[in-house]
């Protein structure tokens, strides 16, 4: 699960506290690169951290680059060299580099999670990725909703580190030139487990987690690693270290509103009474445990619920893919073209399981349109989806309204 997280903090304040847990980075992307936000939603650009190696150098070892001459880009090295590692602006909901045009709405939805377990064999929509295209997908928190009532009533919980940690989820990246554009477009997915004792009354999954600055982490980013093993699959697996969680306010629901109140518990005291005083306690937590900061900007009103300018999405209470959370909706007409699950393995099958077979592409050059509904592959043999449990409907658009502000952010404990 994993459809919604908070990632509230400047990319210049999450370099420090990644540096403070011996991650270092060569670079990072300016503010205005990343979405800065109580509620990040598939489609919003957020801070992935990666080896600084080459584009040209993060394919299979097999694979072959017809639009780079292998030459690093400045402040790269390859593989081979002692690894750099940098943060990076990426939008949430991978489009794989084979694409040749721009995906419809509803595939990318798809590709916001990747199953730990669909990665197990070499073939399907992220095997050209697994390989050397790994990263940390950074973030405060996320939320996942507990179903009540049969599902009529939906609760969202937000869930962090117990220590205020940042959150360094396993992810995969991916980068794409599509035809008659100069521009690249870098994507990323986060990738599911079974979930944890602490979360399984919420969901049967959770993102992979990673400790900061953990042996873990550093094997799942190795550059040198281009190969898939049992040895990286052995790493993704049941976070096994504290996390807080409680219920929060329901307005996180909807895509487009934010407010620092949707990590406060809705229960507390604070939340009922003097909401700013739950953030100076959080502020002294943080900075007397060695914890996340609190950047203070201005006198705003904390409880006021604003919405992230620029966001026309509307919200449709269908479950995600990988979690329960009410998925972001688009307004007006669609794209319908959609993403393949995957080009022709060597076996020349190119099939993903949970996905239906691929149809290649007319002579004309133009991508081939995805059906609405997966098929099994073979005559009744019924087959897994690689990001979800089940197939997910589609809504009719909302439009959201417009105005934001800039609010207080919190971390810590």
């Amino acid at each position: 699960m994993c459809g919604r997280y908070v990632l509230r903090l400047r990319p210049a304040e999450v370099r420090q506290q990644l540096e403070q847990s011996q991650m270092p980075s060569e670079e990072a992307p300016d503010d205005d690169q990343v979405r800065s936000t109580y509620n990040f939603a598939p489609g919003y650009n957020g801070i992935v951290y990666r080896p600084a190696i080459p584009d040209s150098d993060s394919r299979k070892p097999d694979e072959k680059d017809e639009n780079t001459n292998n030459v690093p880009a400045s402040g790269e090295v390859t593989a081979s060299q002692d690894p750099k590692y940098k943060l990076q602006a990426m939008k949430w909901g991978l489009i794989p580099s084979w694409m040749k045009r721009k995906p419809d709405y509803g595939s990318m939805m798809k590709t916001i999670n990747c199953r730990d377990d669909s990665l197990a064999e070499n073939r399907g929509l992220w095997n050209s990725m697994k390989h050397r295209k790994r990263c940390i997908v950074v973030c405060q928190g996320f939320y996942e909703w507990l179903k009540k009532n049969g599902g009529k009533e939906k609760i969202p919980y937000f869930v962090k580190r117990k220590d205020g940690q940042l959150m360094c989820f396993a992810g995969l990246w991916d980068c794409v030139r599509f035809e008659g554009s100069e521009e690249k477009l870098y994507t990323y997915t986060i990738i599911t487990t079974d979930s944890n004792k602490q979360l399984s009354f919420l969901h049967d999954r959770m993102p992979v987690i990673f400790d900061n600055g953990s042996e873990s982490l550093w094997k799942w980013l190795d550059p040198d690693r281009t190969e898939w093993s049992r040895d990286l699959q052995s790493l993704l697996k049941p976070f096994d270290g504290e996390l807080e969680y409680y219920p929060v306010n329901k307005e996180v629901g909807k895509v487009g509103n934010d407010s620092p109140s949707f990590i406060i518990p809705v229960d507390s005291k604070e939340n009922k009474n003097n909401i700013s005083n739950f953030f100076d306690k959080q502020r002294k937590a943080a900075n007397s445990s060695g914890g996340a900061k609190t950047a203070t900007q201005g006198n705003p009103v904390i409880d006021k619920i604003g919405h992230v300018k620029g966001e026309a999405r509307g919200t449709s209470d269908e479950d995600g893919t990988e979690d329960n959370a009410p998925l972001p909706t688009l307004p007006g007409n669609e794209d319908k073209r959609g993403i393949k699950r995957e080009h022709e393995d060597a076996d020349g099958k190119g099939e993903t399981p949970g996905s239906p077979p691929l149809q290649k592409a007319a002579k004309t050059g133009q991508a081939s349109v995805s059906p609405d509904k997966s098929k099994a592959t073979k005559a009744g043999r019924k087959t897994r989806s690689a990001t979800s449990n089940g197939s997910t409907q589609k809504a009719s658009p909302a439009t959201a309204g417009d105005g934001s502000r800039k609010i207080t952010a919190f971390f810590g404990k």
